[in-house]
Protein backbone atom coordinates (compact mmCIF):
# COMPACT_ATOMS: atom_id res chain seq x y z
CA UNK A 1 0.00 0.00 0.00
CA UNK A 2 1.59 3.27 -1.28
CA UNK A 3 1.28 6.77 0.23
CA UNK A 4 -0.40 7.62 -3.17
CA UNK A 5 -3.27 5.37 -2.70
CA UNK A 6 -3.87 6.34 0.82
CA UNK A 7 -4.26 9.90 0.05
CA UNK A 8 -6.14 9.42 -2.71
CA UNK A 9 -8.44 7.37 -0.70
CA UNK A 10 -8.73 9.83 2.39
CA UNK A 11 -9.69 13.09 -0.10
CA UNK A 12 -11.81 10.28 -1.37
CA UNK A 13 -13.45 10.04 2.43
CA UNK A 14 -13.18 13.67 2.90
CA UNK A 15 -15.36 14.70 -0.54
CA UNK A 16 -17.58 11.66 0.50
CA UNK A 17 -18.09 12.46 3.80
CA UNK A 18 -19.59 16.41 3.37
CA UNK A 19 -23.14 15.02 3.24
CA UNK A 20 -22.37 13.09 6.48
CA UNK A 21 -20.72 15.84 8.44
CA UNK A 22 -23.74 18.89 7.59
CA UNK A 23 -25.86 15.98 8.59
CA UNK A 24 -23.89 15.62 12.12
CA UNK A 25 -23.99 19.48 12.36
CA UNK A 26 -27.61 19.64 12.44
CA UNK A 27 -27.72 16.85 14.43
CA UNK A 28 -25.58 18.23 16.95
CA UNK A 29 -27.94 21.12 16.97
CA UNK A 30 -30.50 19.57 17.10
CA UNK A 31 -29.67 17.82 20.18
CA UNK A 32 -27.06 19.87 22.11
CA UNK A 33 -27.23 17.92 25.28
CA UNK A 34 -26.09 14.86 23.20
CA UNK A 35 -23.57 12.10 25.12
CA UNK A 36 -19.99 11.57 24.34
CA UNK A 37 -20.91 7.79 23.01
CA UNK A 38 -23.84 8.71 20.81
CA UNK A 39 -21.79 10.61 19.24
CA UNK A 40 -19.55 8.16 18.58
CA UNK A 41 -22.47 6.14 17.42
CA UNK A 42 -23.69 8.87 15.12
CA UNK A 43 -20.48 9.00 13.26
CA UNK A 44 -20.40 5.37 13.55
CA UNK A 45 -23.48 4.84 11.77
CA UNK A 46 -22.03 7.29 9.26
CA UNK A 47 -19.34 5.92 8.91
CA UNK A 48 -19.84 2.49 8.27
CA UNK A 49 -22.33 3.42 5.49
CA UNK A 50 -19.40 5.01 3.88
CA UNK A 51 -17.39 1.94 3.99
CA UNK A 52 -20.74 -0.26 2.71
CA UNK A 53 -21.52 1.70 0.13
CA UNK A 54 -18.68 1.72 -1.74
CA UNK A 55 -17.91 -2.12 -1.11
CA UNK A 56 -21.67 -2.64 -2.48
CA UNK A 57 -20.60 -0.52 -5.70
CA UNK A 58 -17.25 -2.38 -6.05
CA UNK A 59 -19.69 -5.72 -5.74
CA UNK A 60 -22.37 -4.33 -8.42
CA UNK A 61 -19.49 -3.42 -11.01
CA UNK A 62 -17.73 -6.59 -10.70
CA UNK A 63 -21.36 -8.63 -11.02
CA UNK A 64 -24.75 -7.23 -11.99
CA UNK A 65 -23.14 -3.76 -13.47
CA UNK A 66 -25.59 -3.01 -15.59
CA UNK A 67 -28.78 -3.19 -12.78
CA UNK A 68 -26.62 -0.86 -10.73
CA UNK A 69 -25.97 1.42 -13.45
CA UNK A 70 -30.01 1.81 -13.74
CA UNK A 71 -30.36 2.28 -10.41
CA UNK A 72 -28.07 4.87 -9.92
CA UNK A 73 -29.97 7.66 -11.89
CA UNK A 74 -32.79 6.92 -9.00
CA UNK A 75 -29.86 8.04 -6.23
CA UNK A 76 -30.78 12.08 -6.53
CA UNK A 77 -34.39 11.38 -5.94
CA UNK A 78 -34.09 8.62 -3.09
CA UNK A 79 -31.70 11.16 -1.66
CA UNK A 80 -34.05 13.94 -1.99
CA UNK A 81 -36.58 11.99 -0.46
CA UNK A 82 -34.94 10.94 2.84
CA UNK A 83 -33.26 14.31 3.56
CA UNK A 84 -36.26 16.28 2.85
CA UNK A 85 -38.90 13.77 4.79
CA UNK A 86 -35.87 14.08 8.13
CA UNK A 87 -35.03 17.66 7.69
CA UNK A 88 -39.17 19.05 7.56
CA UNK A 89 -39.90 16.87 10.31
CA UNK A 90 -36.82 18.25 12.25
CA UNK A 91 -38.52 22.04 11.09
CA UNK A 92 -41.90 21.13 12.58
CA UNK A 93 -40.45 19.79 15.49
CA UNK A 94 -38.39 23.33 15.72
CA UNK A 95 -41.88 25.11 15.31
CA UNK A 96 -43.40 22.99 18.36
CA UNK A 97 -40.75 23.55 20.79
CA UNK A 98 -40.85 27.47 19.86
CA UNK A 99 -44.59 27.74 20.53
CA UNK A 100 -44.43 25.61 23.42
CA UNK A 101 -42.88 26.90 26.86
CA UNK A 102 -39.79 29.10 26.08
CA UNK A 103 -38.29 27.64 29.70
CA UNK A 104 -36.59 24.96 29.32
CA UNK A 105 -36.48 23.19 25.82
CA UNK A 106 -36.28 19.41 25.98
CA UNK A 107 -34.34 18.38 22.85
CA UNK A 108 -35.71 15.04 21.67
CA UNK A 109 -32.42 12.55 20.83
CA UNK A 110 -32.11 10.93 17.40
CA UNK A 111 -33.82 7.80 17.02
CA UNK A 112 -32.70 4.56 15.41
CA UNK A 113 -34.45 4.17 12.28
CA UNK A 114 -34.13 8.45 11.54
CA UNK A 115 -30.10 7.63 11.96
CA UNK A 116 -30.42 4.60 9.64
CA UNK A 117 -32.01 6.72 6.93
CA UNK A 118 -29.61 9.95 7.40
CA UNK A 119 -26.83 7.18 7.32
CA UNK A 120 -28.24 6.00 4.10
CA UNK A 121 -28.89 9.19 2.48
CA UNK A 122 -26.04 10.80 3.23
CA UNK A 123 -24.03 7.80 1.52
CA UNK A 124 -26.24 6.84 -1.10
CA UNK A 125 -24.01 8.63 -3.71
CA UNK A 126 -20.90 7.25 -2.32
CA UNK A 127 -22.02 3.77 -4.44
CA UNK A 128 -20.82 5.06 -7.08
CA UNK A 129 -17.63 4.61 -5.81
CA UNK A 130 -17.56 1.25 -6.59
CA UNK A 131 -17.02 2.22 -10.50
CA UNK A 132 -14.24 4.29 -9.30
CA UNK A 133 -12.41 1.39 -7.47
CA UNK A 134 -13.47 -1.00 -9.81
CA UNK A 135 -9.55 -1.43 -11.14
CA UNK A 136 -8.96 -2.58 -7.73
CA UNK A 137 -8.85 -5.32 -6.07
CA UNK A 138 -11.36 -7.08 -2.85
CA UNK A 139 -8.25 -6.36 -0.85
CA UNK A 140 -7.40 -2.66 -2.13
CA UNK A 141 -11.20 -2.03 -2.26
CA UNK A 142 -11.85 -2.88 1.28
CA UNK A 143 -8.60 -0.95 2.34
CA UNK A 144 -10.12 2.61 0.45
CA UNK A 145 -13.28 2.27 2.02
CA UNK A 146 -12.12 1.37 5.15
CA UNK A 147 -10.05 4.77 4.52
CA UNK A 148 -12.99 6.56 3.75
CA UNK A 149 -15.27 5.19 6.67
CA UNK A 150 -12.10 6.34 8.89
CA UNK A 151 -12.17 9.78 7.38
CA UNK A 152 -15.69 9.67 7.65
CA UNK A 153 -15.74 8.72 11.53
CA UNK A 154 -13.26 11.82 12.19
CA UNK A 155 -15.62 14.59 10.32
CA UNK A 156 -18.66 13.61 11.27
CA UNK A 157 -17.52 13.54 15.08
CA UNK A 158 -16.75 17.16 14.52
CA UNK A 159 -19.33 18.31 13.28
CA UNK A 160 -21.22 16.70 15.85
CA UNK A 161 -19.30 18.65 18.28
CA UNK A 162 -19.53 22.08 16.28
CA UNK A 163 -23.09 21.28 16.15
CA UNK A 164 -23.45 20.59 19.81
CA UNK A 165 -21.87 24.14 20.85
CA UNK A 166 -23.77 26.06 18.81
CA UNK A 167 -27.23 24.46 19.49
CA UNK A 168 -26.67 25.02 22.96
CA UNK A 169 -26.99 28.86 22.33
CA UNK A 170 -29.57 28.84 19.66
CA UNK A 171 -32.64 26.63 21.80
CA UNK A 172 -35.34 25.75 19.54
CA UNK A 173 -33.64 27.40 16.45
CA UNK A 174 -31.37 24.53 16.12
CA UNK A 175 -33.99 22.39 15.21
CA UNK A 176 -35.48 24.59 12.37
CA UNK A 177 -31.32 25.69 11.50
CA UNK A 178 -31.30 21.60 11.30
CA UNK A 179 -34.10 21.16 9.30
CA UNK A 180 -33.41 23.74 7.03
CA UNK A 181 -29.78 22.35 6.82
CA UNK A 182 -31.04 18.36 6.16
CA UNK A 183 -33.64 19.87 3.18
CA UNK A 184 -30.91 21.96 1.77
CA UNK A 185 -28.36 19.13 1.16
CA UNK A 186 -31.69 16.88 -0.07
CA UNK A 187 -31.54 19.26 -2.09
CA UNK A 188 -28.44 19.94 -3.22
CA UNK A 189 -27.56 16.23 -4.05
CA UNK A 190 -30.91 16.16 -6.00
CA UNK A 191 -30.30 18.58 -8.38
CA UNK A 192 -25.96 17.88 -8.84
CA UNK A 193 -27.43 14.36 -9.82
CA UNK A 194 -29.83 15.60 -12.36
CA UNK A 195 -27.73 17.93 -14.37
Amino acid sequence: MNYTFIINSALLGIGLAMDAFSVSLANGLHEPVMPRKRMCMIAGVYAFFQYAMPMIGWICVHTIAEIFSAFEKAVPFIALALLSFIGIKMLLEGWRERNSTEEKPEHPSLSGSVLLLQGIATSIDALSVGFTIAEYDLMMANRASLIIAGVTFAVCTGGLIIGKKAGTHLSWKASVLGGCILTGIGLEIFIKGIL
